[in-house]
Protein backbone atom coordinates (compact mmCIF):
# COMPACT_ATOMS: atom_id res chain seq x y z
CA UNK A 1 0.00 0.00 0.00
CA UNK A 2 1.20 3.26 -0.66
CA UNK A 3 3.11 5.06 2.47
CA UNK A 4 0.80 7.97 2.00
CA UNK A 5 -2.79 7.21 2.49
CA UNK A 6 -3.49 10.38 0.40
CA UNK A 7 -2.61 8.81 -2.78
CA UNK A 8 -2.52 10.36 -5.93
CA UNK A 9 -3.30 9.51 -9.67
CA UNK A 10 -0.13 9.37 -10.68
CA UNK A 11 1.26 6.97 -7.67
CA UNK A 12 -1.77 5.02 -8.41
CA UNK A 13 -1.24 4.16 -12.05
CA UNK A 14 2.91 3.27 -11.19
CA UNK A 15 1.55 0.79 -8.11
CA UNK A 16 -1.01 -0.71 -10.60
CA UNK A 17 1.34 -1.07 -13.38
CA UNK A 18 3.92 -3.06 -10.93
CA UNK A 19 1.20 -5.18 -9.50
CA UNK A 20 2.42 -3.30 -6.03
CA UNK A 21 -0.87 -3.24 -5.34
CA UNK A 22 -4.55 -3.64 -6.72
CA UNK A 23 -7.35 -1.49 -7.74
CA UNK A 24 -9.43 -3.71 -5.37
CA UNK A 25 -7.38 -3.24 -2.43
CA UNK A 26 -7.52 0.96 -3.12
CA UNK A 27 -10.92 0.89 -3.17
CA UNK A 28 -11.96 -1.21 -0.49
CA UNK A 29 -9.16 1.09 1.49
CA UNK A 30 -10.82 4.34 0.67
CA UNK A 31 -14.02 2.84 1.58
CA UNK A 32 -12.80 2.03 4.83
CA UNK A 33 -11.35 5.98 5.21
CA UNK A 34 -15.27 6.80 4.56
CA UNK A 35 -16.91 4.74 6.85
CA UNK A 36 -13.98 5.65 9.46
CA UNK A 37 -13.69 9.70 8.88
CA UNK A 38 -16.91 11.01 7.09
CA UNK A 39 -19.00 11.25 9.71
CA UNK A 40 -16.95 14.04 10.84
CA UNK A 41 -16.22 15.59 7.61
CA UNK A 42 -19.76 15.32 6.16
CA UNK A 43 -18.16 15.10 2.26
CA UNK A 44 -20.21 12.17 0.75
CA UNK A 45 -24.12 12.22 -0.22
CA UNK A 46 -23.84 8.76 -1.58
CA UNK A 47 -21.42 6.17 -1.44
CA UNK A 48 -21.65 3.19 -3.95
CA UNK A 49 -19.61 1.19 -2.58
CA UNK A 50 -21.14 -1.96 -3.82
CA UNK A 51 -20.62 -0.54 -8.07
CA UNK A 52 -17.11 0.86 -6.97
CA UNK A 53 -15.73 -2.46 -6.15
CA UNK A 54 -17.40 -4.60 -9.22
CA UNK A 55 -15.78 -1.49 -11.22
CA UNK A 56 -12.26 -2.13 -9.01
CA UNK A 57 -12.47 -5.61 -9.88
CA UNK A 58 -13.17 -5.05 -13.37
CA UNK A 59 -10.26 -2.83 -13.43
CA UNK A 60 -7.85 -5.38 -11.70
CA UNK A 61 -8.62 -7.92 -14.18
CA UNK A 62 -8.25 -5.86 -17.37
CA UNK A 63 -4.87 -4.69 -15.96
CA UNK A 64 -3.78 -7.65 -15.03
CA UNK A 65 -4.74 -9.28 -18.99
CA UNK A 66 -2.70 -6.52 -20.12
CA UNK A 67 -5.46 -4.42 -21.31
CA UNK A 68 -4.62 -1.17 -19.03
CA UNK A 69 -6.79 1.75 -20.50
CA UNK A 70 -4.39 4.34 -19.29
CA UNK A 71 -3.46 6.37 -15.93
CA UNK A 72 -7.33 6.85 -14.71
CA UNK A 73 -7.38 2.86 -15.15
CA UNK A 74 -8.76 1.82 -11.62
CA UNK A 75 -8.43 4.54 -9.82
CA UNK A 76 -11.25 6.03 -6.97
CA UNK A 77 -12.85 8.84 -7.70
CA UNK A 78 -15.64 11.09 -6.54
CA UNK A 79 -18.12 13.79 -8.36
CA UNK A 80 -19.69 16.55 -7.49
CA UNK A 81 -23.52 15.71 -6.78
CA UNK A 82 -24.80 18.05 -9.63
CA UNK A 83 -23.57 15.66 -12.50
CA UNK A 84 -25.90 12.77 -13.48
CA UNK A 85 -24.88 9.38 -12.47
CA UNK A 86 -26.82 6.75 -14.03
CA UNK A 87 -29.09 4.93 -11.32
CA UNK A 88 -27.57 6.96 -8.46
CA UNK A 89 -29.62 9.80 -7.26
CA UNK A 90 -27.99 12.78 -8.02
CA UNK A 91 -29.32 15.57 -5.59
CA UNK A 92 -28.03 18.73 -6.19
CA UNK A 93 -27.68 19.80 -2.65
CA UNK A 94 -31.64 19.89 -2.91
CA UNK A 95 -34.39 18.73 -0.67
CA UNK A 96 -36.91 19.54 -4.26
CA UNK A 97 -34.31 17.04 -5.96
CA UNK A 98 -33.69 14.46 -2.47
CA UNK A 99 -34.69 11.02 -4.32
CA UNK A 100 -34.21 12.13 -8.08
CA UNK A 101 -32.41 9.09 -9.67
CA UNK A 102 -31.28 9.56 -13.25
CA UNK A 103 -31.28 7.19 -16.45
CA UNK A 104 -27.83 8.19 -18.20
CA UNK A 105 -24.48 9.69 -16.79
CA UNK A 106 -23.26 13.20 -17.50
CA UNK A 107 -21.07 13.51 -20.32
CA UNK A 108 -18.15 13.97 -18.05
CA UNK A 109 -19.11 10.77 -15.99
CA UNK A 110 -19.40 8.90 -19.19
CA UNK A 111 -15.67 9.94 -20.39
CA UNK A 112 -14.21 9.16 -16.91
CA UNK A 113 -15.94 5.66 -17.27
CA UNK A 114 -14.46 5.15 -20.62
CA UNK A 115 -11.14 5.39 -18.73
CA UNK A 116 -11.54 3.29 -16.60
CA UNK A 117 -12.15 5.15 -13.78
CA UNK A 118 -14.09 3.75 -10.11
CA UNK A 119 -16.47 6.44 -8.87
CA UNK A 120 -16.86 6.20 -5.25
CA UNK A 121 -19.84 8.07 -4.69
CA UNK A 122 -21.38 11.63 -5.00
CA UNK A 123 -20.40 14.71 -2.85
CA UNK A 124 -21.77 17.28 -1.08
CA UNK A 125 -22.30 20.87 -1.92
CA UNK A 126 -23.94 23.93 -1.43
CA UNK A 127 -27.54 23.76 -2.40
CA UNK A 128 -28.37 24.20 -6.30
CA UNK A 129 -24.36 25.15 -6.41
CA UNK A 130 -25.13 28.62 -5.21
CA UNK A 131 -23.33 29.62 -2.51
CA UNK A 132 -19.47 29.22 -1.44
CA UNK A 133 -19.63 27.42 2.09
CA UNK A 134 -21.37 24.39 1.50
CA UNK A 135 -23.62 24.36 4.61
CA UNK A 136 -26.43 22.76 3.30
CA UNK A 137 -29.61 23.18 5.13
CA UNK A 138 -30.88 19.69 3.93
CA UNK A 139 -28.25 17.68 3.86
CA UNK A 140 -25.75 19.03 6.75
CA UNK A 141 -23.08 21.41 6.22
CA UNK A 142 -19.80 19.75 4.91
CA UNK A 143 -16.47 20.70 7.00
CA UNK A 144 -13.40 21.50 6.22
CA UNK A 145 -10.51 18.31 7.18
CA UNK A 146 -7.78 21.36 8.26
CA UNK A 147 -10.38 22.23 10.99
CA UNK A 148 -14.33 20.80 11.19
CA UNK A 149 -15.28 24.02 12.48
CA UNK A 150 -14.32 25.99 9.06
CA UNK A 151 -16.52 25.59 5.78
CA UNK A 152 -14.53 24.00 2.93
CA UNK A 153 -15.38 26.40 0.69
CA UNK A 154 -17.78 26.11 -2.04
CA UNK A 155 -20.20 25.25 -4.10
CA UNK A 156 -17.86 22.51 -4.84
CA UNK A 157 -17.14 21.90 -0.69
CA UNK A 158 -17.68 18.46 -0.30
CA UNK A 159 -15.04 16.94 -3.74
CA UNK A 160 -12.37 19.52 -2.43
CA UNK A 161 -12.58 18.03 1.37
CA UNK A 162 -13.02 14.37 0.39
CA UNK A 163 -9.69 14.34 -1.90
CA UNK A 164 -7.95 16.39 0.91
CA UNK A 165 -8.64 14.27 3.74
CA UNK A 166 -7.66 11.00 1.51
CA UNK A 167 -11.32 9.32 0.47
CA UNK A 168 -10.66 9.96 -3.37
CA UNK A 169 -7.52 9.88 -5.46
CA UNK A 170 -9.19 13.08 -7.30
CA UNK A 171 -12.64 14.52 -7.63
CA UNK A 172 -14.45 16.85 -10.22
CA UNK A 173 -16.60 19.96 -9.12
CA UNK A 174 -17.62 22.87 -10.98
CA UNK A 175 -16.97 26.40 -11.29
CA UNK A 176 -19.60 29.33 -11.92
CA UNK A 177 -18.19 32.11 -9.76
CA UNK A 178 -15.20 30.57 -7.63
CA UNK A 179 -16.59 27.22 -7.39
CA UNK A 180 -13.39 25.11 -7.90
CA UNK A 181 -11.05 27.93 -6.90
CA UNK A 182 -12.28 28.82 -3.63
CA UNK A 183 -12.49 25.17 -2.12
CA UNK A 184 -9.22 24.08 -3.24
CA UNK A 185 -7.53 27.39 -2.00
CA UNK A 186 -9.31 26.67 1.54
CA UNK A 187 -8.50 22.67 1.91
CA UNK A 188 -5.26 22.93 0.45
CA UNK A 189 -5.24 20.97 -3.26
CA UNK A 190 -4.91 21.72 -6.56
CA UNK A 191 -7.88 22.61 -8.52
CA UNK A 192 -8.55 23.86 -12.60
CA UNK A 193 -11.32 25.88 -14.09
CA UNK A 194 -10.96 24.78 -17.69
CA UNK A 195 -11.34 27.41 -20.57
CA UNK A 196 -15.22 27.78 -21.30
CA UNK A 197 -16.56 25.15 -22.86
CA UNK A 198 -13.47 22.81 -23.29
CA UNK A 199 -15.46 20.50 -20.79
CA UNK A 200 -18.70 19.23 -22.01
CA UNK A 201 -21.60 20.23 -19.44
CA UNK A 202 -24.42 17.43 -21.12
CA UNK A 203 -25.94 16.00 -17.60
CA UNK A 204 -24.64 18.42 -15.53
CA UNK A 205 -27.48 20.82 -13.81
CA UNK A 206 -27.36 24.78 -14.35
CA UNK A 207 -26.91 27.62 -12.36
CA UNK A 208 -25.33 30.08 -14.66
CA UNK A 209 -25.83 29.66 -18.63
CA UNK A 210 -23.06 31.58 -19.70
CA UNK A 211 -20.47 31.17 -16.52
CA UNK A 212 -20.44 27.23 -15.51
CA UNK A 213 -17.47 25.36 -16.22
CA UNK A 214 -16.81 21.63 -15.12
CA UNK A 215 -13.07 20.72 -13.63
CA UNK A 216 -11.24 18.37 -11.67
CA UNK A 217 -9.37 18.66 -7.90
CA UNK A 218 -6.42 16.82 -7.27
CA UNK A 219 -3.49 16.19 -5.14
CA UNK A 220 -0.87 17.06 -7.73
CA UNK A 221 -0.85 19.35 -10.92
CA UNK A 222 0.23 16.41 -12.98
CA UNK A 223 -2.61 14.68 -11.93
CA UNK A 224 -5.16 17.36 -12.45
CA UNK A 225 -3.59 16.95 -15.90
CA UNK A 226 -4.44 13.13 -16.46
CA UNK A 227 -7.60 13.82 -15.33
CA UNK A 228 -8.31 16.96 -17.53
CA UNK A 229 -7.14 15.18 -20.78
CA UNK A 230 -9.78 12.43 -19.94
CA UNK A 231 -12.66 14.80 -19.67
CA UNK A 232 -11.23 17.02 -22.66
CA UNK A 233 -10.04 17.10 -25.81
CA UNK A 234 -6.15 17.66 -23.78
CA UNK A 235 -3.00 15.76 -24.27
CA UNK A 236 -1.11 15.45 -20.94
CA UNK A 237 2.28 16.36 -21.02
CA UNK A 238 4.82 13.38 -20.85
CA UNK A 239 7.18 15.22 -19.34
CA UNK A 240 7.34 18.41 -17.20
CA UNK A 241 9.65 20.96 -16.78
CA UNK A 242 11.36 22.65 -13.89
CA UNK A 243 12.66 25.51 -14.52
CA UNK A 244 10.40 28.48 -16.54
CA UNK A 245 13.18 30.57 -18.26
CA UNK A 246 11.78 32.61 -20.29
CA UNK A 247 8.03 32.75 -18.86
CA UNK A 248 6.86 35.94 -17.87
CA UNK A 249 4.62 36.09 -15.22
CA UNK A 250 1.86 39.23 -14.71
CA UNK A 251 1.60 40.46 -10.93
CA UNK A 252 -1.62 42.63 -11.16
CA UNK A 253 -0.67 45.94 -9.75
CA UNK A 254 -4.38 46.89 -8.71
CA UNK A 255 -7.03 45.15 -6.81
CA UNK A 256 -5.90 41.76 -6.61
CA UNK A 257 -2.57 42.32 -4.40
CA UNK A 258 -4.78 44.78 -2.25
CA UNK A 259 -6.80 44.58 1.35
CA UNK A 260 -5.32 41.16 1.83
CA UNK A 261 -5.19 39.15 5.18
CA UNK A 262 -1.63 39.39 6.17
CA UNK A 263 -0.88 36.15 6.31
CA UNK A 264 -2.43 35.35 2.62
CA UNK A 265 0.01 38.36 1.76
CA UNK A 266 2.91 36.83 3.20
CA UNK A 267 2.18 33.32 1.52
CA UNK A 268 1.73 34.89 -2.06
CA UNK A 269 4.92 36.81 -2.02
CA UNK A 270 6.96 34.59 -0.95
CA UNK A 271 5.71 32.15 -3.78
CA UNK A 272 6.38 35.41 -6.12
CA UNK A 273 10.10 34.75 -5.12
CA UNK A 274 9.61 31.19 -5.56
CA UNK A 275 8.73 31.90 -9.28
CA UNK A 276 11.89 34.31 -9.89
CA UNK A 277 13.98 31.91 -8.51
CA UNK A 278 12.49 29.55 -10.84
CA UNK A 279 14.00 32.16 -13.39
CA UNK A 280 10.45 33.59 -14.10
CA UNK A 281 10.25 37.28 -14.57
CA UNK A 282 7.68 38.99 -12.98
CA UNK A 283 6.02 41.75 -14.68
CA UNK A 284 3.46 44.50 -13.42
CA UNK A 285 0.13 44.72 -15.28
CA UNK A 286 -2.68 46.63 -14.89
CA UNK A 287 -5.90 45.11 -14.86
CA UNK A 288 -9.41 46.32 -15.76
CA UNK A 289 -11.50 47.59 -12.93
CA UNK A 290 -12.25 44.16 -11.17
CA UNK A 291 -14.94 45.56 -8.79
CA UNK A 292 -17.08 46.92 -11.08
CA UNK A 293 -16.59 43.13 -13.01
CA UNK A 294 -17.38 41.81 -9.81
CA UNK A 295 -20.75 43.51 -9.47
CA UNK A 296 -21.36 42.53 -13.23
CA UNK A 297 -20.97 38.71 -12.75
CA UNK A 298 -23.35 38.79 -9.03
CA UNK A 299 -25.75 40.65 -11.53
CA UNK A 300 -25.41 37.98 -14.46
CA UNK A 301 -25.59 35.12 -12.20
CA UNK A 302 -28.56 36.52 -10.50
CA UNK A 303 -30.55 36.51 -13.89
CA UNK A 304 -29.51 33.24 -14.93
CA UNK A 305 -30.10 31.09 -11.49
CA UNK A 306 -33.48 32.67 -11.26
CA UNK A 307 -34.18 31.59 -14.84
CA UNK A 308 -33.49 27.88 -14.19
CA UNK A 309 -35.43 28.48 -10.44
CA UNK A 310 -38.37 30.40 -11.34
CA UNK A 311 -40.81 28.05 -11.51
CA UNK A 312 -39.84 25.82 -8.89
CA UNK A 313 -39.31 29.14 -6.09
CA UNK A 314 -43.21 29.58 -7.12
CA UNK A 315 -44.54 26.26 -6.63
CA UNK A 316 -42.24 24.84 -3.58
CA UNK A 317 -40.58 28.37 -2.53
CA UNK A 318 -40.29 26.76 1.32
CA UNK A 319 -38.32 23.88 -0.23
CA UNK A 320 -35.24 25.86 -0.81
CA UNK A 321 -32.59 26.96 2.24
CA UNK A 322 -33.11 30.29 3.13
CA UNK A 323 -29.69 31.91 1.67
CA UNK A 324 -30.37 30.43 -1.79
CA UNK A 325 -34.14 31.31 -1.69
CA UNK A 326 -33.38 35.36 -0.73
CA UNK A 327 -30.72 35.13 -3.94
CA UNK A 328 -33.43 33.99 -6.21
CA UNK A 329 -35.78 36.51 -5.24
CA UNK A 330 -33.63 38.95 -6.13
CA UNK A 331 -33.01 37.69 -9.59
CA UNK A 332 -36.59 38.47 -10.08
CA UNK A 333 -36.02 41.81 -9.56
CA UNK A 334 -33.38 41.92 -12.37
CA UNK A 335 -34.47 43.94 -15.43
CA UNK A 336 -33.39 42.52 -18.71
CA UNK A 337 -32.21 45.67 -20.10
CA UNK A 338 -29.41 45.36 -16.69
CA UNK A 339 -28.71 41.81 -17.66
CA UNK A 340 -28.15 42.65 -21.61
CA UNK A 341 -25.81 45.66 -20.75
CA UNK A 342 -24.06 43.37 -18.75
CA UNK A 343 -23.34 41.14 -21.12
CA UNK A 344 -22.08 43.87 -23.69
CA UNK A 345 -19.91 45.27 -20.50
CA UNK A 346 -18.53 41.85 -20.03
CA UNK A 347 -17.51 41.10 -23.78
CA UNK A 348 -15.65 44.51 -23.71
CA UNK A 349 -13.85 42.98 -20.01
CA UNK A 350 -12.68 40.12 -21.82
CA UNK A 351 -11.19 42.28 -24.55
CA UNK A 352 -9.15 44.26 -21.98
CA UNK A 353 -8.23 41.49 -19.50
CA UNK A 354 -7.04 39.29 -22.42
CA UNK A 355 -4.46 42.15 -23.33
CA UNK A 356 -2.50 41.53 -20.52
CA UNK A 357 -1.32 38.29 -22.59
CA UNK A 358 0.19 40.41 -24.94
CA UNK A 359 2.99 40.98 -22.37
CA UNK A 360 3.14 38.07 -20.43
CA UNK A 361 2.51 34.05 -20.08
CA UNK A 362 0.29 33.96 -17.26
CA UNK A 363 -1.17 36.31 -14.42
CA UNK A 364 -0.43 35.56 -10.96
CA UNK A 365 -2.94 36.73 -7.97
CA UNK A 366 -4.09 35.19 -4.31
CA UNK A 367 -7.20 32.92 -4.86
CA UNK A 368 -9.07 33.60 -1.63
CA UNK A 369 -7.83 36.73 -0.34
CA UNK A 370 -9.37 36.21 3.67
CA UNK A 371 -9.33 33.83 6.25
CA UNK A 372 -11.12 31.04 6.09
CA UNK A 373 -14.76 31.62 7.95
CA UNK A 374 -16.25 29.59 10.30
CA UNK A 375 -19.13 27.11 9.52
CA UNK A 376 -22.22 29.57 10.46
CA UNK A 377 -19.99 32.79 10.14
CA UNK A 378 -22.04 35.50 8.07
CA UNK A 379 -19.28 38.31 8.26
CA UNK A 380 -15.50 38.65 9.20
CA UNK A 381 -13.38 41.02 9.81
CA UNK A 382 -10.78 41.74 7.12
CA UNK A 383 -8.10 44.90 8.12
CA UNK A 384 -10.54 45.83 11.03
CA UNK A 385 -13.80 45.83 9.39
CA UNK A 386 -16.84 43.24 9.00
CA UNK A 387 -17.46 41.81 5.48
CA UNK A 388 -19.85 39.83 3.93
CA UNK A 389 -18.40 35.83 3.72
CA UNK A 390 -19.37 35.32 0.55
CA UNK A 391 -18.88 38.69 -1.18
CA UNK A 392 -15.10 38.47 0.79
CA UNK A 393 -14.05 34.91 -0.08
CA UNK A 394 -15.07 35.49 -3.93
CA UNK A 395 -13.59 38.77 -4.36
CA UNK A 396 -10.43 38.02 -6.34
CA UNK A 397 -12.17 34.75 -7.77
CA UNK A 398 -15.39 35.54 -9.71
CA UNK A 399 -14.84 38.11 -12.04
CA UNK A 400 -12.62 35.81 -14.01
CA UNK A 401 -15.67 33.86 -14.74
CA UNK A 402 -16.95 36.23 -17.33
CA UNK A 403 -13.68 35.30 -19.26
CA UNK A 404 -13.17 32.19 -20.86
CA UNK A 405 -9.86 31.97 -19.68
CA UNK A 406 -8.53 28.62 -17.75
CA UNK A 407 -7.34 29.49 -13.89
CA UNK A 408 -5.22 27.01 -11.96
CA UNK A 409 -5.10 27.29 -8.46
CA UNK A 410 -2.15 25.59 -6.34
CA UNK A 411 -1.28 25.32 -2.78
CA UNK A 412 1.39 27.79 -1.27
CA UNK A 413 1.09 28.55 2.59
CA UNK A 414 -0.32 28.48 5.31
CA UNK A 415 -2.44 31.08 7.51
CA UNK A 416 -0.99 30.96 11.32
CA UNK A 417 -4.20 29.65 12.04
CA UNK A 418 -3.31 26.42 10.11
CA UNK A 419 -5.57 27.00 7.31
CA UNK A 420 -4.36 26.73 3.62
CA UNK A 421 -3.80 29.79 0.97
CA UNK A 422 -3.72 28.85 -2.32
CA UNK A 423 -2.40 31.11 -5.77
CA UNK A 424 -4.40 31.22 -9.06
CA UNK A 425 -2.46 31.16 -11.92
CA UNK A 426 -4.36 32.40 -15.22
CA UNK A 427 -4.01 31.41 -18.54
CA UNK A 428 -4.89 32.92 -22.02
CA UNK A 429 -7.56 31.11 -23.22
CA UNK A 430 -7.08 27.58 -23.94
CA UNK A 431 -3.64 27.59 -22.45
CA UNK A 432 -4.16 24.79 -19.79
CA UNK A 433 -1.16 22.91 -21.17
CA UNK A 434 1.06 26.56 -20.07
CA UNK A 435 -0.91 26.96 -16.98
CA UNK A 436 -0.25 23.57 -15.82
CA UNK A 437 3.68 23.37 -16.33
CA UNK A 438 4.08 27.01 -14.58
CA UNK A 439 1.81 25.05 -11.76
CA UNK A 440 3.84 22.16 -11.72
CA UNK A 441 7.50 23.67 -11.81
CA UNK A 442 6.30 25.71 -8.86
CA UNK A 443 4.93 22.45 -6.90
CA UNK A 444 8.29 20.80 -7.36
CA UNK A 445 10.39 23.46 -5.74
CA UNK A 446 7.65 23.63 -2.65
CA UNK A 447 6.39 21.23 -0.54
CA UNK A 448 2.65 23.04 0.49
CA UNK A 449 1.28 20.29 -1.79
CA UNK A 450 2.78 16.98 0.75
CA UNK A 451 1.14 18.82 3.71
CA UNK A 452 -1.54 16.73 5.59
CA UNK A 453 -4.51 17.67 7.43
CA UNK A 454 -4.17 15.62 11.00
CA UNK A 455 -7.31 14.14 10.41
CA UNK A 456 -6.29 12.42 7.36
CA UNK A 457 -2.76 10.84 9.09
Amino acid sequence: MPSDPRFGVTELSQLYATGAVSPVEIVQETLARIERLDARLNSYLTVTAESALRQARQAETEIRAGRARGPLHGVPYAAKDLLDTRGIRTTVGSKIMADRVPDRDAAIIERLSAAGAVLLGKTGMHEWAYGITSANPHFGPVRNPWDTERIPGGSSGGSAAALAAGLCAFSLGSDTGGSIRIPAAICGIAGLKPTFGSVSRAGAFPLGDTLDTLGPFALRVEDLALVYAAIADFEAEPRWRLLLDGIALGVPTDFYWQNLAPDVEAAARDALRVFESLGAELEPVEVPDIETFNDLHRLILLAEATSVHRRRLAERREDFGEDVRALLEQGLSVLATDYLEAQRARRAFRRDFGAAFERVDALLAPAVPVQTAGIGELEIRVQGKLENVRLATTRNIRALNLTALPVLSVPCGFQADGLPVGLQIVGPEGAERKILKIGRAYEKATDWHLRTPPMAR
